[in-house]
């Protein structure tokens, strides 16, 4: 017969295509199942760090969602149909290197005030029932108490009403809310109030209570006496707008749009708030806390990402790589590659699923407990009902796909051998080396890291942040990939100690870790993972708030301060400078301002919070560590003295100028008349107090240094009280570093962040110690239960046991720890320039935690095997 007749008669006979296909999907399907029965144990590990990471990552999707949809609760202007009221964002453009023209916005930390004039444009307006001016003052009620004083027409706004009494009908009367009236109080009684000078008694005419609760205290008094106090008669914060009956929010939104001019003065465009909106009124920096919060929760939700899916495939190949053996005898006995890859991408993708679904679930209390900790009574998060099954579906998703193809590629090696070879790999032990390719990415991976560290080291602010972030995650990476070859360097540097301690079971123990290196490196992974994370988190935060204390207590020389709830007068430091044993006062007003560069060619908008000090005796109060120039010039609202770190990065220098925007968005350009280095301490700008007080929402100084002549400081301080008598709640005491630091030392988000990413994601890669060693345990039952076979004793075998955790406990940590120390010193240097610092207590919570995971994972599944 031909060859061609042979083929056609060979092809005739051939099963089709689409058969061969079924049967090859229904041999993959029936691997699957059986190898699920018989390996449930092992996948059991894979479910809880799948379903661990799905829960993880959907309680993020739940918690940032929340924040995108977050805003200020409306509580002051509940009665209000509408708030008109200035933009409280600003914008930079810049090109990028090899990219078009981007635009960045950044919202303002002070409120940007409108024209007066534009109230009565809005009450004219068609639809417009009443508009009422509403500015805010801060004030003290009686002994101190801080409350929020306003006009009562604008009481309408909220609304409150009058329980008692009547309205204020002079400049020396007053409406108390309940919140505000100091006990006993009724009308007819008198209170002490302190706003911007000495406290004045003014006669209660009435108490009123608000319909929904307000936020703060409030007190209310005639709209020119609100004025006067308020200090800025031209302009008022924002107006309220009561619409017409039957007039829908959308038409007078439109009818106020075109009553009302596009932009202010100053060029802030004029926007109309309604609904939900109505909040931004009432907090104007709530939305750029928002912000600055989603920025630092997008970059955890990052790592997050990359330590879930580090988990789930380390944990899969683990898995993958202890049936070796059995997928090389299946391929001996005629399994084709496609039949094995699909065998086990089932498995994997069956228990991911499964595991997805219930870590799924698990996403909504975590989620809702990550949220819990973020909320503030100035920014709601919101949890619609679809959110939840969002971001629940969005992690387990992300879980599912990812479980079959690493699964996969983690069985190509075995399922690509001929029949033959895969016969004699079937009983030969486990392949200690990692492969070309992976030692290669691996070294590159560490390369990169290292290369990102010294990076950091030129970078300042959020680059030198994000450079040594990206360093980390490098290094970690690249300690998966080459876990095998550093387990060889752990084994070769402990194994001797280990021998000799140990007797026979340190024997036992250092030849079982030098003969499985690869399953090693795989134990060792999570542990350095963990240890570098934690150590990054905690380190990081510890340094700066190190350093900062540092430089704030080395740049204060003051010997008391002054403070008191809401603020001082501006005439405080001036009272007090007259007292007798007073050789300096400063007054210290904290605001922010919004710096326009670029980092790394990118446009960056930053807001930095500053000081302004009244000058004159700085000097005597305040040391900044001046390297250049003189404080002493800090006068006038043209000047400024900066930070060296700062002045470096922007190039400038004493007697040139730098450009940046106040608090509510006046571009300025003062002249640089001094470079100081304690820039962690006192903020990156220094200014005089009179530049900024104009610009801020509220003129009060946060305290008033003073130094005293040294001779009898008690004496002085009594003095100092007797002297701010008049103005009621002013409090003296010991000076203290808050009063010169720019920002509170650890602030709610930084609390709320330090649990999210130590708690929660440090919580979750303990799990992968304690799933990814339990794993390991479980397929290591047959070895233990040979040794015992040949003679092994229990009390041996745990011993073997215990050195081998404590193998991987101290290699592990102190792997980690080496990869934290390298992005973290390029961090410290660059922002603290110092060392980094860890508590030591947090380090030893830290080794314990580790530890307890890695007994959990180690002994205790390996029981049933001696």
């Amino acid at each position: 017969m031909s060859r061609g007749k042979q083929a056609r008669v060979t092809a005739e006979h051939a099963p089709p295509v689409a058969a061969v296909r079924a049967g090859s999907r229904r041999a993959s399907a029936f691997l699957a199942r059986r190898s699920l029965a018989a390996h449930r144990r092992s996948w059991a590990a894979v479910f809880a760090a799948a379903g661990a990471a799905a829960a993880l990552l959907g309680a993020f999707a739940l918690v940032l969602g929340s924040l995108l949809l977050a805003g200020p609760p409306v509580e002051r202007y509940a009665g209000a149909d509408a708030v008109v009221a200035a933009d409280q964002k600003v914008s930079y453009t810049a090109k990028p290197w090899g990219s078009e023209p981007r635009t960045v916005s950044a919202y303002l930390p002070e409120r940007v005030r409108l024209d007066r004039a534009l109230v009565a444009r809005a009450a004219a307006a068609e639809g417009v029932a009443s508009a009422v001016a509403d500015d805010s003052v801060p004030v003290a009620v009686g002994d101190g108490a801080a409350a929020t004083a306003r006009s009562w027409e604008s009481a309408a706004l909220t609304p409150y009403r009058l329980t008692e009494g009547r309205a204020p009908g002079g400049a020396g009367e007053v409406v108390l809310d309940a919140d505000a009236a100091p006990a006993g109080v009724r009308p007819g009684d008198t209170v002490t109030l302190r706003a911007d000078g000495a406290a004045r008694s003014y006669t209660v005419s009435g108490l009123a209570e608000a319909a929904g609760g307000t936020g703060s205290p409030a007190v209310f008094l005639t709209g020119a006496r609100l004025t006067e106090l308020a200090g800025h008669p031209r302009t008022v914060d924002a107006i309220g707008v009561v619409a017409e009956r039957g007039v829908s929010a959308g038409a007078l939104r439109d009818s106020l749009r075109a009553a009302l001019p596009e932009a202010t003065d100053q060029g802030r465009a004029v926007r109309v708030l309604t609904g939900a909106e109505r909040g931004e009124g009432e907090r104007v920096d709530a939305l750029g806390g928002r912000g600055d919060l989603l920025a630092l929760l997008a970059s955890v939700a990052g790592t997050v990402v990359m330590v879930a899916l580090l988990v789930i495939a380390s944990t899969l190949t683990q898995a993958v790589h202890q049936r070796s053996g059995e997928l090389a005898l299946l391929r001996a006995v005629g399994a084709s590659p496609r039949q094995l890859r699909s065998a086990v991408g089932r498995e994997a993708g069956r228990v991911a699923a499964v595991a997805a679904a219930v870590g799924g679930l698990g996403a909504l209390p975590l989620g809702l407990l990550m949220r819990s900790l973020l909320e503030t009574e100035a920014l709601v998060l919101p949890v619609p009902p679809w959110l939840p099954l969002t971001a629940g579906a969005a992690g387990a998703l992300l879980v599912a796909l990812a479980a079959r193809p690493v699964a996969m590629l983690a069985a190509r090696r075995v399922t690509r051998m001929r029949p033959s070879a895969a016969l004699g790999a079937a009983g030969a032990p486990e392949p200690g080396d990692p492969g070309r390719v992976r030692t290669v990415a691996g070294l590159l991976l560490a390369l990169a890291g290292v290369s990102s560290a010294g990076l950091a080291t030129t970078q300042g602010g959020q680059a030198a942040a994000l450079a040594a972030s990206s360093s980390a995650m490098s290094l970690v990476v690249a300690v998966a990939l080459l876990g095998p070859r550093i387990a060889g360097v752990a084994v070769r540097v402990l194994g001797a100690p280990m021998r000799r301690a140990g007797g026979v079971s340190g024997f036992l123990a250092a030849r079982s870790t030098a003969a499985h290196t690869r399953r090693l490196g795989t134990a060792l992974t999570p542990v350095v993972l963990v240890a570098a994370f934690v150590c990054v988190q905690l380190a990081a935060t510890s340094t700066l708030e190190r350093a900062a204390d540092r430089q704030a207590a080395a740049a204060l020389r003051a010997d008391l301060m002054v403070t008191a709830p809401g603020g001082l007068p501006s005439e405080v430091a001036g009272t007090v400078r007259g007292v007798p044993g007073v050789a300096a006062a400063t007054g210290v007003l904290r605001s922010a301002v919004v710096l326009a560069h670029r980092e790394a060619g990118e446009p960056v908008l930053d807001r930095l919070p500053v000081l302004g000090v009244t000058p004159g005796q700085l000097e005597g109060t305040l040391d900044a560590g001046v390297t250049a120039g003189d404080l002493g010039d800090l006068r006038g609202t043209g000047t400024v003295a900066v930070g060296a770190d700062r002045a470096g990065s922007l190039g400038t220098g004493v007697g040139d100028r730098v450009k940046l925007r106040l608090g509510d968005g006046t571009e300025v350009a003062p002249r640089v008349v001094a470079v100081y280095e304690r820039a962690l301490g006192v903020g990156d700008f220094l200014f005089p107090r009179e530049a900024l007080a104009a610009h801020v929402s509220a003129a009060r100084d946060h305290a008033v240094l003073v130094r005293t002549d040294g001779t009898d400081r008690d004496a002085t301080a009594a003095a100092v009280r007797d002297a701010l008598a008049p103005y009621g709640g002013a409090r003296t005491g010991p000076a203290t570093d808050d009063a010169v630091r720019t920002a509170p030392a650890v602030s709610g988000e930084d609390d709320a962040l330090m649990v999210i990413g130590v708690g929660v994601i440090g919580g979750f890669a303990l799990l992968a110690v304690v799933s990814t060693l339990t794993l390991i345990s479980v397929g290591r039952r047959r070895e233990l239960r040979l040794l015992r076979l040949v003679g092994a004793g229990r009390g041996q075998l745990t011993r073997m046991l215990v050195l081998e955790t404590a193998l991987v406990a101290v290699a592990g940590l102190a792997l980690g720890t080496l990869v934290a120390a390298i992005p973290l010193t390029a961090f410290s240097v660059a922002l603290a320039g110092s060392a980094p610092y860890m508590e030591p207590a947090r380090y030893g919570a830290l080794v314990l935690a580790v530890v307890v995971a890695a007994v959990a994972g180690t002994l205790l599944p390996a029981r049933s095997g001696r």
